[in-house]
């Protein structure tokens, strides 16, 4: 049940004026289960948002936690300060990097953008070719809502109202023949880089055609366009893999990070920078600084969180089931498309899909996609809104049992329209 109570609490991506009485309170959680305040249980088909990868209420990362409070909350990491465990999850993450590595940590999946972006630029710069400033990504890319993501998003309604912007190009997410014509147009003497998620993920859920990502990361190189990939959604398992790009056998020259690090436990995120990018700034002392960082960047218990995360996710056989049961999700999802009322189910690479609704449907009922996530609800079952349909990306704790619920909960929503 929703609370009637009026809320203080301005939502990020929220209609205010349907939800300033209309909450949903989430109050506990245990592996996909939440419960709301009055009791009603619920499975998290969502892991909230993209994130809780190892489940809801493991006490193994609480206990890691209050280890670390115990000793100290955190401290800075600029200059030359540093905390123990900031040290070893930045040597963690460069072992498990694909490619020769320094971390940049930041505190979430947005700033880990415009860090990338940033350093793109910077880097740039500091080996003498300041004109390199244009930024590429694709239609449907979601890249957080910082400055340059809101510059780079795919998804036009997060683009718009907001006034000028950074100069940007969009490219259609599926065409390499798009994004080397738009590297040719403007010169690639001034395209600093491409952002690409490995797999779409809030732009709802598409899988790479495939060879594009070998194609991009060929083009970049061919180019000299640095490649970023956009992990934000897709690393620490949630396609099988520590950075979702494993999958494609590339290397790119920054990976950003964030949401799966932690499981959501603690705000953390970064980027994993190549050697090439890292040079310059790391060669010798007075060489060029990269003036950037949060005042929280390398927190020292969202350090420990992550650590604690890491190892659940290897110890208990995690990490790979993103590729393990992304078959197993899709399959359970896939039978939606003989409704009449769907469109597209997509999927299949990594434990996410998305039901896309029929245009039918849609031009007859537009608030379709709210009331299907309002009777998925009903059934027990939280999904997530996004365009044209919804989509699912349960913990990698979630079996096939869990998969069944989640079909039957959009199955009976779809029988209401």
């Amino acid at each position: 049940m929703a609370s009637t109570e009026e809320t203080r609490l301005w939502h990020p991506f929220a209609d205010m004026g349907a939800v300033r009485q209309n909450e949903l309170v989430i109050e506990r959680g245990d592996d996909v289960w939440v419960w709301d305040e009055d009791g009603n249980r619920y499975l998290d088909a969502t892991a909230s948002l993209w994130y809780s990868n190892v489940g809801h209420g493991r006490p193994e990362i609480a206990a890691a936690v209050a280890e670390q409070f115990k000793k100290l909350e955190t401290y800075s990491a600029f200059g030359d300060f540093v905390t123990p465990v900031a040290r070893e999850l930045a040597s963690t993450l460069a072992d498990l990097a694909p490619m020769a590595a320094r971390i940049f940590l930041t505190t979430g999946g947005g700033e880990s953008i415009d860090a990338a972006a940033k350093i793109a630029r910077r880097y740039w710069s500091a080996i003498g070719q300041p004109d390199r400033t244009l930024l590429i990504s694709r239609t449907a890319g979601y890249h957080g809502t910082n400055g340059f993501g809101t510059a780079l998003a795919g998804i036009p309604a997060n683009r718009e109202g907001f006034g000028p912007q950074v100069e940007t190009v969009q490219v259609p997410h599926d065409s390499l023949e798009a994004l080397q014509a738009a590297i040719e147009k403007a010169g690639a003497e001034r395209v600093a880089a491409v952002f690409a998620e490995p797999v779409i993920g809030a732009g709802g859920v598409y899988p790479p055609m495939p060879g594009y990502l070998e194609g991009l990361a060929a083009l970049c190189k061919r180019t000299g366009v640095l490649f970023i990939a956009d992990a934000v959604i897709c690393a620490f398992g949630r396609l099988g893999t520590w950075f979702g790009v494993e999958r494609f056998d590339v290397q790119p020259d920054m990976i950003t990070f964030a949401k799966g690090v932690t499981s959501g436990y603690l705000p953390l995120g970064g980027v994993v920078a190549s050697a090439r990018v890292a040079e310059p700034f790391w060669q010798a002392p007075g060489g060029p600084m990269l003036r950037h960082g949060a005042t929280y960047a390398a927190h020292a218990a969202c350090c420990a969180a992550a650590l604690a995360n890491i190892d659940l996710l290897g110890r208990d056989g995690l990490l790979n089931r993103g590729q393990e049961m992304e078959s197993v999700l899709y399959g359970a999802l896939k039978p939606l498309a003989d409704s009449g009322k769907v469109s597209e189910v997509r999927g299949g690479v990594g434990t996410m899909a998305a039901v896309e609704l029929s245009d039918e449907l849609l031009s007859a009922r537009p608030g379709a996609v709210g009331e299907l996530v309002t009777a998925a609800r009903a059934q027990g079952v939280l999904v997530r809104g996004l365009g044209r349909g919804v989509a699912v990306s349960p913990p990698l704790t979630a079996t096939a049992e869990h998969f069944g619920l989640i079909h039957d909960a959009i199955s009976h929503g779809l029988s209401t329209f």
